[in-house]
């Protein structure tokens, strides 16, 4: 058993808390609805399926009585064909519909013949990733080769050469894309695809559940604008969703699309057995910030394991979540491997978001050949692509939400073979939590998707690209949202909109859908340059260019080490020089924050739990320089960045003096215990929100000048919001009740990353205060209502 071979060692075998069984499931076949074309059947059979699986042909008869539709079922359980079936059958249907008119209209009765324009039923694709859709038009062209001509699949994105996009926008009736296309390259010319949009029969948006957060409030407006333009042509599309097995799909999908949407979450493929093991890396020897013990590190443990793993002959994916991280990995696998067999460090890779588009090609391509035997993995690969034959899956750290970890997880044993999951915790509260927890794993659902399409920072920019799309009219309110009329006086007192008449024209020179960037990443991205040759090593976010590409931070690309010289936040271009430090570079950023408005305020006891506005003024301040493979800090470095500030919501409570003498804390342990607190609840906080800790942030003030008290803030990382606080808001007796577990649970002393230490902390993680921490959540607990509060 593969488990059993890493797990060889008394060291190895004591790093894994838990070994969880997933037993076989045995498959339910159905028949595929009469309305589904017979060439269509045949040419799945062709594909060696003879009949589908009971959740795919309930999929088609939703699609086919025009009713929008959900599937959420795991990994690999053919939810792609659920929703190809009905879209080919359309296309096909389409295709000999315009050819008989074609026929009719090019030789009338006693008439010369004439050829006109036109085309049949078109379907649109999006998915959340350009590696996605190019897999989906693989998959579809094999699929649809012996329907001929009459399924046509394109890729629309930003890697589309122009010369083809006119091909595309005329003649393709299967069009791949994602949402960022949709919103900036199809919705603002719309004009030009309006053969397309006249006949669009379906729109499918696979991986949906990935939609959460700021991002998915953006495409939920999208999808409103796609709407609105198709009634415009005269076509009133169905939606097929696709989504990693989720709690309330239909909901979610229903806020994404604005429609009724109904669900199939029963699985009925089967699956073969999973071992899924939880792995907690070991204390070192060394010692951290403020004395604390170190462990070492899930991306040395993780990289240790592929190396294994791949000696074994084991097919392999490593997910990782940090680009950094995922370069990391195999930078250290391919020197490992050349220590045993010097054919092997060439058949491990990375793969992330930020390559060039024909670096991401050819790994996809060497993945799926077999050429590559493992690789290090950002969710870039995550989502949906199918890479099957894979025996094992280690997850580098808690990816997040319980949905993803099942999303990575089942990429192993897609063929029915039995698999291996390993999830290696990182030195961090929440990954502590789950490995010593492992019933918040296994025996708790799946979260909600969170979304807010509804928040104003992202409704008006595409009110803005809507009015530019079509004039904007009373009519338009109930599908955008009821935010609209309240937002359309303040557009227009910002000469973004005019109005005249009964409608909203956008009238200014500079294109509306560059109003907002939909990933929520804030501006242009920023190029990272080699000084010395001028070549385009990639890109990254603005959002993040302040922590990643600062001056002297380490940049890796490809497998080689760049240090970071100058940083250019004028011109968005951060120069980088080829180097070779020991060490990796952490940012480190402070914090200040001021309540604007108090939504709800509930009564804990003498505390109180407050949900509303806030602003929040940050500045990286510091980085640190971390010694490769050990995390051992090696220093600290200055740097001069300007601050930036957001308007934002947030959740936040207070305790009065009488409570802090029931907790015993003094005043000097205030600062330590209340930022401790902080520190834990924002670690945990992804247990009950779809967010990642680096989605949120925190503050921690003895006495808050806007309410004061003692008071703790945990507040949404992008302006307007991103619902995480809410859901913080609404689940915050459970939330803090296991931020309070996992702080005891922890056998350090005084204090470490794996419970109250964070690695981004502008402060030092200093005043830190663990026990002072425990008695105060326990005391502000004993307040807390049995039931949830409700705004």
């Amino acid at each position: 058993m593969i488990l059993d071979r890493l797990a060889r060692g008394a060291t190895r075998a004591a790093r894994i808390t838990h070994t969880e069984h997933l037993p076989p499931r045995i498959g339910t076949h159905a028949d595929w609805p009469a309305q589904i074309r017979p060439e269509v059947i045949d040419a799945i059979r062709s594909a060696g399926i003879e009949r589908p699986w009971a959740h795919q042909a309930r999929t088609s008869e939703h699609a086919l009585r025009g009713e929008s539709v959900v599937v959420a079922t795991g990994t690999a359980s053919g939810k792609s064909l659920a929703y190809m079936a009905p879209v080919l059958s359309a296309l096909l249907d389409g295709s000999e519909a315009q050819s008989q008119k074609l026929q009719r209209e090019a030789f009338p009765r006693g008439g010369g013949g004439r050829r006109v324009g036109g085309r049949g039923a078109t379907a649109l694709y999006l998915a959340p990733t350009k590696a996605l859709a190019a897999d989906q038009r693989r998959a579809v062209r094999e699929l649809a080769a012996p329907l001929g001509t009459a399924v046509r699949p394109a890729v629309y994105d930003g890697d589309t050469p122009v010369e083809e996009r006119e091909w595309v926008r005329q003649y393709a009736n299967y069009v791949l894309t994602n949402p960022d296309m949709l919103h900036s390259g199809i919705l603002p010319a719309h004009a030009r695809w309006s053969s397309f949009l006249r006949a669009l029969r379906y729109v499918v948006i696979d991986e949906c559940h990935s939609y959460r957060g700021v991002f998915g409030s953006h495409v939920a407006q999208v999808v409103r604008r796609l709407r609105r333009v198709c009634a415009r042509y005269g076509s009133e599309p169905v939606f097929l969703l696709a989504s990693a097995t989720a709690a309330e799909p239909a909901r979610a999908a229903s806020r994404l699309t604005g429609l009724p949407v109904a669900e199939i979450t029963e699985d009925t493929s089967p699956r073969g057995e999973v071992v899924f093991a939880l792995w907690e890396p070991p204390l070192t020897e060394l010692h951290g910030e403020q004395g604390a013990p170190v462990r070492r590190t899930a991306t040395a443990e993780t990289a240790d394991l592929l190396t294994d793993l791949a000696v074994q002959g084991v097919r392999t994916v490593a997910f990782v979540r940090s680009r950094r991280g995922a370069e990391l990995i195999a930078l250290i696998a391919q020197e490992r491997l050349a220590e045993v067999d010097r054919s092997l460090p060439g058949r491990i890779a990375a793969y992330r978001g930020g390559y060039l588009p024909e670096e991401r090609r050819a790994l996809e391509r060497a993945l799926h050949s077999g050429e590559l035997l493992g690789l290090a993995a950002t969710t870039a690969l995550e989502l949906g692509v199918d890479v099957s034959g894979l025996d094992a899956v280690v997850i580098a750290g808690y990816p997040g939400t319980r949905a993803s970890l099942w999303q990575q997880a089942g990429r192993a044993g897609r063929a029915g073979q039995g698999a291996l999951a390993v999830l290696v915790a990182r030195d961090d509260p929440l990954d502590t939590y789950l490995v010593h927890h492992p019933e918040a794993l296994f025996d708790q659902p799946v979260e909600s998707t969170v979304l807010d399409p509804d928040n104003p920072y992202v409704l008006a920019p595409h009110l803005c690209a809507a009015a530019s799309e079509l004039p904007l009219t009373e009519a338009d309110f109930a599908l955008f949202g009821p935010e609209t009329e309240a937002l359309l006086p303040q557009l227009e007192a910002a000469a973004l909109l005019r109005r005249r008449a009964t409608a909203w024209y956008w009238t200014r020179r500079e294109r509306a859908a560059d109003l907002t960037d939909i990933r929520g990443r804030g501006g242009s991205p920023v190029q990272i340059v080699e000084a010395g040759t001028g070549r385009l090593l990639g890109t990254v976010d603005a959002a993040a260019a302040h922590t990643t590409v600062h001056e002297g931070a380490v940049h890796l690309h490809q497998g080689r080490s760049y240090l970071v010289r100058h940083l250019d936040l004028a011109d968005d271009v951060a120069l980088v020089e080829e180097a070779n430090p020991p060490y990796s570079t952490t940012a480190r950023d402070t914090t200040a924050i001021s309540i604007l408005e108090t939504d709800t305020e509930v009564p804990w006891g003498d505390a109180r739990l407050c949900f509303g506005s806030v602003e929040v003024t940050n500045q990286v301040v510091s980085f640190l320089r971390r010694k490769l493979i050990t995390g051992e800090v090696l220093g600290e470095t200055k740097i001069d960045l300007p601050p930036r500030t957001l308007r934002t919501r947030a959740v936040w409570w207070t305790v009065t003096e009488d409570q802090l003498d029931a907790a015993r804390v003094n005043p000097q342990q205030l600062g330590g215990a209340l930022h401790a607190a902080e520190h834990a609840s924002i670690g945990m906080l992804p247990l009950f929100a779809t967010c990642d800790r680096w989605d949120i942030g925190g503050v921690s003030v003895p006495l808050h000048p806007d309410t004061l008290l003692p008071t703790v803030f945990v507040y949404d990382g992008h302006p307007g919001g991103a619902g995480f606080a809410e859901r913080a808001f609404h689940t915050a007796a459970d939330w803090l009740a296991a931020t309070r577990s996992a702080i005891a649970a922890c056998e350090c002393e005084a204090g470490c990353p794996s419970c109250i230490q964070s690695p981004k902390c502008g402060n030092g993680n200093d005043p830190l205060h663990k026990r002072g921490a425990i008695r105060l959540l326990g005391e502000l607990l004993r307040g807390a209502p049995t039931v949830a509060p409700e705004s």
